[in-house]
Formats: C-alpha cells, sequence, structure tokens
C-alpha cells in the first residue's frame, strides 16, 4: 500500500498527500500493524503527527491490547508521543486509560531505562547508551539492550501525559524531574519547563519562584529559564513582566554561582526595568566571561542616549579580552556616535578572526554600522572573499548602504541565492542603490542644465 510505504519511508509529504486524497489514515500490513505504530516503532515523530492529524485514532485497541499511544509511552520519545497524543485529548482519553498510561511512564521512569530493559529481555551484558535528538531542540538518552531499544525521555512523557489526564504533579515534584538531567536541552527539563510556564496560577508562580533560593544551583537555573521564557509568552498581559523583573532585579544583586547569575542577567535583560543599568554596572567586571557577556544587554537604550555611566562600562567591555564580550557590547554600542570608533577598531580585526561565526558576526554589525569610513567599506570588500555566502551577501548590503561604487560587483560576487530569501532585506538594497544613482544622476545633470 502506498500509504505505508510512505510512512516507512518517512516521507512526511507523501504521507500528507496521500491523506489528502482519501487513504486510509489507519491503514494496516502485512502483519496487522496500523500505520501510527509503524511510525511510532521508526520514532518518526512528524509522520505520526501526519497520520493522528489525517485521523489515525491513537485509541485504536491492537491484538496484544496495546494502542499506539500505549507504544508511544513505552518507546520512550516525547516527540513521538506528544505527535500520538495530538491535542483533543479530552474527547478519547479516558481516565481508566490515562491512568494505565500513567502507570507505565511510571515504572519507566523510576526503574529506569536499562533495569526495565534488563527485566524485559532477561539480558544480562552491557547496556548501550547514546545521545540522540529526539526533536530538533531536545536530546535523550537512547538505550539498547537484548535486542531491544528504548528512549529514556518518561520524565518528560509522564509530565505531559499528568497534564493530559488533567492529575498535573506538584510544582515541587516536577522540577526535581526537570533538573534530574541538569541540562535545558534535555526533554525531560524541557517539556517540565513549558509545561509551567503556560501555568498562570498564583500559587504554581509562587512555587516556581522559590526555586531561586535552592541551594542546588541546577533549580536556579531552572527558574531563570522559565523566567527568560515568559519575557517572550505574557507580552499581551497586563502585567507582563511586572513580577518577573522584580524578582529578577533582586536576584541579580544575590546570586553567587556565577553560571546561575548569567542566567539571570540574560532573563532580566529581556525585559525593561528602571534597575537593569545598576545590575549591569554591578557586573561589568565580574571574573566569569559567562557573565559579562549577559552585561552588554542591560545597557540597550531602545533609541535613547546612553548614561555616562554606561558608555564608560561598554567602553570596557568594548576592550573585553572574551570575543564573545567585545562582539555583544559592540552590537548594542553601535548606534552612540561617541563609542563609534573604538567599536569599529573591536570590529575590524574581528573580520579577520580565524572563527567562521565571529568572522560573519562581526561582519553583519559592521554592515550595519552607521560608520562611513573607508577601513570599514575596505573590509567589507574584503569580506567578498569569503567562502560563505551570507557572509559576501551581508558585505554587499553593507556596501550597499553606503553607496560604495563597489556595490554592484560585490552583488556579482555573492552569486546566484537560493530559495528563502525573497522577503530578505539584503538582496533587495542593490535596487535601492541603483535608484539612489538614478536620482543622483538626474540631479546631476538638472543643475548642470
Amino acid at each position: 500500500m502506498r500509504l505505508l510505504a510512505a510512512v516507512r519511508a518517512g516521507d512526511v509529504e507523501r504521507v500528507q498527500d496521500l491523506l489528502g486524497a482519501g487513504a486510509d489514515p489507519d491503514a494496516v500490513d502485512e502483519d496487522g500493524l496500523p500505520a501510527l505504530c509503524v511510525a511510532v516503532a521508526a520514532y518518526d515523530a512528524p509522520v505520526a503527527r501526519a497520520l493522528v492529524d489525517g485521523g489515525a485514532a491513537p485509541d485504536r485497541v491492537l491484538p496484544d491490547g496495546t494502542t499506539p499511544l500505549w507504544r508511544a509511552v513505552d518507546g520512550g520519545s516525547h516527540a513521538v508521543f506528544e505527535a500520538v497524543l495530538g491535542e483533543e485529548t479530552s474527547l478519547w482519553l479516558s481516565a481508566s486509560r490515562g491512568a494505565a498510561l500513567i502507570a507505565l511512564a511510571t515504572d519507566w521512569y523510576e526503574t529506569g531505562a536499562a533495569e526495565v530493559l534488563r527485566r524485559r529481555t532477561g539480558a544480562t551484558g552491557p547496556v548501550t547508551t547514546s545521545r540522540v535528538e529526539d526533536d530538533e531542540y531536545d536530546w535523550v538518552d537512547e538505550v539498547a539492550l537484548g535486542g531491544l531499544v528504548v528512549r529514556a525521555g518518561h520524565g518528560a512523557i509522564l509530565s505531559t501525559l499528568e497534564v493530559a489526564c488533567r492529575t498535573p504533579a506538584p510544582v515541587d515534584e516536577l522540577i526535581a524531574r526537570a533538573v534530574r538531567q541538569p541540562d535545558g536541552k534535555h526533554v525531560d527539563w524541557s517539556a517540565v519547563h513549558w509545561l509551567l510556564v503556560r501555568r498562570r496560577d498564583d500559587a504554581s508562580w509562587s512555587a516556581v519562584v522559590a526555586h531561586r533560593h535552592h541551594p542546588d544551583p541546577a533549580h536556579r537555573r531552572f527558574v531563570a529559564d522559565c523566567l527568560r521564557t515568559r519575557s517572550f509568552c505574557d507580552v499581551d498581559h497586563p502585567q507582563y513582566g511586572k513580577r518577573e523583573t522584580e524578582v529578577l532585579a533582586a536576584w541579580s544583586a544575590e546570586e553567587t554561582d556565577s553560571g546561575v547569575l548569567a542566567k539571570v542577567l540574560g532573563a532580566f535583560t529581556e525585559f525593561e526595568h528602571p534597575g537593569l543599568e545598576a545590575a549591569g554596572l554591578r557586573h561589568v567586571g565580574h571574573p566569569d566571561a559567562r557573565v559579562r557577556r549577559e552585561v552588554p544587554y542591560a545597557f540597550l537604550t531602545h533609541g535613547g542616549p546612553l548614561s555616562p555611566a554606561g558608555r564608560e562600562a561598554l567602553l570596557s567591555l568594548v576592550r573585553d579580552p572574551d570575543t564573545e564580550v567585545r562582539l555583544r557590547a559592540c552590537w548594542v554600542s553601535g548606534g552612540d556616535a561617541t563609542l563609534r570608533p573604538e567599536v569599529t577598531r573591536a570590529l575590524l580585526p574581528m573580520t579577520e578572526d580565524p572563527d567562521p561565526a565571529v568572522r560573519r558576526r562581526a561582519t553583519e554589525i559592521l554592515a550595519a554600522s552607521p560608520d562611513r569610513t573607508p577601513a570599514v567599506a575596505d573590509a567589507l570588500t574584503a569580506m567578498l572573499d569569503a567562502d560563505d555566502q551570507l557572509v559576501r551577501l551581508e558585505a554587499a548590503w553593507g556596501l550597499a548602504r553606503r553607496d560604495d561604487p563597489r556595490t554592484e560587483e560585490a552583488y556579482e560576487r555573492v552569486g546566484p541565492l537560493g530559495p528563502g530569501f525573497e522577503h530578505d532585506h539584503r538582496p533587495g538594497e542593490l535596487l535601492h542603490y541603483r535608484w539612489r544613482r538614478q536620482d543622483a544622476g538626474a540631479g546631476a545633470s538638472a543643475t548642470a542644465s
């Protein structure tokens, strides 16, 4: 069957096309296994989501008594589980089935993937563990033993499943699950993070924020991550940022762990608050570069003038020994006419840095800079030799903004751009450059006549 062939091939667009043309989303293979279970077994979340969106039944009872959703929980991939769970769980997920799934996820989580595999297979050999991407953002351990393979994302699955079953765990228990793997990109951390960010009740807020006093830095990092995410999730709320910034302002003066302090400042600078500059000044000379990297953003004025103290602090950061600190300080300082020469002096050597990422970012900042000196235009011209097409495009755009006579050649050296640049302002600047040249020529002709 064509649908099953597309599912096995992982061709999500083909699956969607076939479903749109009327293919049965619950089609089974020669062993009676539904297409959704084939996707679950392959850890193919996009295909699983396409099948569920196309009408595949997550709760279809199979000959062995399981369901596709049961198999998704058992497999341990949070991404696949969420794809199979879908959106309207209240329409089909009964309390009894939900409780059984919670028990299954709990067993995996509390016992551990390796031990459950030993119990199921009877194997006594070594466990093979490897880190894999569960989706485009998060990772999870994939554990293999006795011919069985499972992903150890059951903490994330358990936390999400409890919400789907309307039996959410207490905040303290959720945070304990998150920090069990103290990495913000682990699925357990990420799932709990988003669940708690979406909670809007005062009790949950207070319980989350209370962990900023926890002796374990991982708990405090988790809170800082949540507060930073709230900076762009609550923008339409009438009290946007008020509670968050008051907490962060006090916390930024108290935190002693450098890694956590960097997270706190990173969250604080996502908001607007009158205490931001004071927080930046307090930490501009911090011995840990991770902290100093967040400090420049405390001096963003959104078009207003810098204070003398803020300008002096940014000058220090533009000269910082850490490359990342210098880049961020240059980006923040670029609009200040007093600091502009110092910013340019800092950026020009970075366009020749051995690190391609540094060269790209230095070029981006220089291209956007109001600095019209020949040294900047020459540096941008030199970047047209870069292997990275985006660097060449950035340099060409910077030259066009300056009405540099090398602009036409610069865009030729960028080369053909593929799809995705239809609405990009940088290619379009060539046309604006030509219009300005035509207008200047017409003006000169009129003056001469």
